[in-house]
């Protein structure tokens, strides 16, 4: 009962939040994200669950602690927000949040870079193990089971750009030219295509994106709820 009862210990530090002013704090487990409109109301908001965070005997970790800034003047340097203690948290351009990156912007944008890196580790990994001895078909049961959910995870919450899209086609288009030989984008159209059981990254995202989609508006959590009725969409 751990998770739940942490969730318990913790809520307090969620009616910190002033969501008449644009002041939100999403929590996850012992995962804090602070977003407000301005940097001025963030150092408030930081301040009041430090505070908070101190009467419940619980620390921010901080080293782990940094800042992001979204939308027009993103590239605008910034004041240092501060913890009571008088440390600075560092302003950055990437932010792993629950296994996704962040990344600075004028609109919400996300990085795969990290997804794509780790996805050729992966397959590497199994290549190099078996490639030698198993079949196409062994080898690509093992891509589409192992590797491409690494390179997809968490995708279907996010908006992403179609230039990221085509990138995660991308790095499975190399794969194949590696296992059959080529170079040849068309041959490994053409093998893609004898391999039914295989589906394209592309296309398997739009599979999640709508099953997350149904999920989400069936959801009976309250805030699911809210979210969902005011853009149904």
């Amino acid at each position: 009962m751990s998770p739940f009862l942490f969730a318990v210990y913790v809520d307090d530090l969620a009616k910190c939040c002033d969501c008449s002013r644009g002041m939100y704090i999403v929590l996850y487990a012992d995962d804090i994200l602070l977003l407000t409109p301005t940097v001025s109301e963030l150092q408030n908001l930081l301040s009041t669950c430090e505070r908070e965070l101190q009467a419940l005997d619980l620390v921010m970790n901080v080293k782990k602690s940094c800042c992001l800034r979204i939308g027009p003047c993103n590239d605008v340097n910034c004041k240092r927000l501060s913890y009571l203690s008088g440390t600075f948290l560092p302003w950055t351009k990437k932010v792993k949040y629950l296994g996704i990156y962040l990344v600075n912007s004028k609109r919400f944008k996300i990085s795969t870079e990290h997804s794509r890196r780790s996805f050729y580790r992966a397959a590497n990994a199994i290549f190099g193990r078996i490639g030698i001895i198993a079949t196409e078909e062994i080898i690509l049961h093992l891509l589409l089971t192992k590797c491409v959910p690494i390179l997809l995870y968490g995708l279907e919450a996010c908006s992403i750009r179609k230039t990221d899209l085509d990138s995660l086609d991308f790095v499975v288009n190399r794969f194949f030219m590696t296992l059959f030989h080529t170079s040849n984008i068309d041959t490994v159209k053409e093998c893609q295509m004898f391999f039914f059981c295989f589906e394209m990254p592309n296309t398997l995202l739009k599979k999640r994106v709508e099953k997350f989609q149904k999920q989400y508006q069936n959801h009976q959590n309250t805030v699911c709820q809210i979210v969902n009725n005011f853009n149904p969409s």
